[in-house]
């Protein structure tokens, strides 16, 4: 069974930056697939970043363009967002999530495991 542990959440002041971790345990972590996903205050969860199991290849969500960069470490089993520039809107608990088929997806129910979520807040 694959886990997935966040970290590196926190309090910061818009323009800030802020680096996530996503650390994986069980499973075979360098054929996933990765995402980090977010859900603000009362919204929907919704995609911030993809990566293929490669890292070859980077997807992100307008809202994020620019400003986050996700990337991996397959030695360490370690995924990461980091979100420069970070605004009030960017608020949210950020997941990590694997897919077992390697690919990219900005849909949910595509990946086969997700962490807790740590809690991202940025003060105006």
């Amino acid at each position: 069974q694959v886990q997935l542990v966040e970290s590196g959440g926190g309090l910061v002041q818009a323009g800030g930056s802020l680096r996530l971790s996503c650390v994986a345990s069980g499973g075979n972590f360098k054929s996933y697939g990765l995402g980090w996903f977010r859900r603000p205050p009362g919204k929907e969860r919704e995609f911030v970043a993809g990566v293929l199991w490669s890292g070859e290849n980077e997807y992100y969500s307008d809202s994020v363009k620019g400003r986050f960069t996700i990337s991996r470490d397959n030695a360490k089993n370690t995924a990461y967002l980091q979100m420069n520039s970070l605004k009030p809107e960017d608020t949210a608990v950020y997941y990590c999530a694997a897919e077992a088929s390697g690919g990219f997806s900005e849909t949910e129910s595509d990946y086969d495991y997700w962490g807790q979520g740590t809690q991202v807040t940025v003060s105006s």
